[in-house]
């Protein structure tokens, strides 16, 4: 099968697109199409054996916000009509409103199913998301929380299937190397430190814990961490209830680094108010560490409540200091839920799992 992804390389979301492309890659081939947004780089580049990135020289060669890139978009979608003449995929899977519109106007004319992934519903976007949805063959969510947004935007349910975002296994898994920890039990923290994303929670959360540590790790570069107003909130907070001692920033930490992290916490505590990947609950779950998660989003699919992890509602520290003495006063409780958590993003949430969903959904538009 020959596969067209449009989609920027950059952002939140190209490590997933990359790392799916990758697992394609091994049956089918795969190109990427993506508008150039720096000056480096080659405009046609293997990234891995079936797949291909192309950058399309058109606008300036710098990243541009979604609104910013629109006025360069019949380019790209003139570039790409070129380009699919010459070489006609079997299927298009446009990510975001702005990948739509481009895989539309390049596959005009063509007769190739275009599928669709919004990756969150943009409020701002929703009349052209909603016609975008519509006119797709399929549109792809990641979770039934999604679908259920796209539903409300209009778009039918029949042409919506769920294909989970996945995890790296081989990266994110139960054995391997282990950061240093002193003989507190750990409570770890992942992701961005605004309120909404559930930093907050998780130091009012050790206020009900004795000899609990949390660390937390996100935000800016570790040099940086002084000058970052929610980094100077957080400590503030911690000055405030009494818990400074016990709370560690370590400010922004290489992507390479997160395994052997999260494999020395005794529970990973990831309750933000949105959850649209979940992924660090995934990361956890990988790494067969308990998670403690917000009852929102990807969460409700990916977390088995008592199984797999413990749900709690966003910003209610109490309740989630109640959760992680449970989880940290109960080793056999910990071993069950590491390995039931393990098992499920092992079996469910793997690369591979999630690239052979996403051929079953090409393979039935081709049909």
């Amino acid at each position: 099968m020959n596969i067209a992804i449009v989609a920027s390389v950059k952002g939140n979301q190209h490590h997933r697109i990359l790392a799916v492309a990758r697992e394609l890659g091994r049956e089918h081939h795969v190109t990427i199409y993506s508008r150039r947004d720096d000056a480096e780089g080659k405009p046609k580049t293997r990234v891995a054996p079936g797949v291909t990135l192309e950058q399309i020289d058109v606008g300036p060669a710098k990243s541009l916000t979604p609104d910013d890139v629109v006025p360069y978009l019949n380019d790209v979608g003139e570039h790409l009509m070129k380009r699919w003449n010459q070489e006609r995929p079997d299927v298009i899977h446009a990510h975001s409103w702005t990948g739509g519109l481009v895989a539309v106007a390049g596959a005009k004319g063509l007769d190739v199913p275009v599928m669709q992934t919004f990756h969150t519903v943009d409020a701002t976007h929703q009349k052209l998301e909603r016609a975008l949805g519509r006119r797709a063959k399929a549109v792809i969510a990641g979770s039934g929380d999604e679908e259920s947004a796209l539903i409300r935007l209009g778009v039918p349910r029949g042409n919506i299937a769920i294909v989970p975002y996945g995890v790296d296994t081989e990266r994110f898994q139960r054995r391997g190397a282990i950061a240093t920890k002193g003989t507190r039990k750990r409570l770890l923290h992942v992701g961005p430190l605004s309120p909404e994303r559930g930093a907050y929670t998780a130091v009012r959360a050790l206020q009900g814990l004795t000899d609990v540590e949390l660390v937390i790790a996100g935000g800016p570069e570790p040099e940086d961490l002084d000058q970052d107003r929610d980094a100077r909130r957080l400590r503030a907070l911690a000055e405030q209830l009494g818990v400074a001692d016990r709370v560690t920033l370590l400010g922004q930490v290489k992507r390479a680094s997160v395994p052997k992290l999260m494999r020395s916490a005794d529970a990973v505590v990831s309750v933000p108010r949105e959850a649209v990947t979940g992924i660090v609950a995934l990361e956890a779950m990988a790494c067969g560490v308990p998670v403690i998660a917000s009852s929102v989003g990807a969460h409700l699919d990916s977390v088995i409540d008592g199984v797999t992890g413990l749900l709690v509602p966003p910003d209610r520290p109490a309740r989630t200091a109640r959760l992680a003495r449970e989880v940290l006063c109960d080793p056999t409780l910990r071993t069950a839920l590491g390995y039931a958590g393990a098992d499920r993003a092992r079996s469910r949430y793997s690369w591979e799992r999630v690239s052979q969903e996403l051929v079953r959904v090409y393979e039935s538009a081709c049909a």
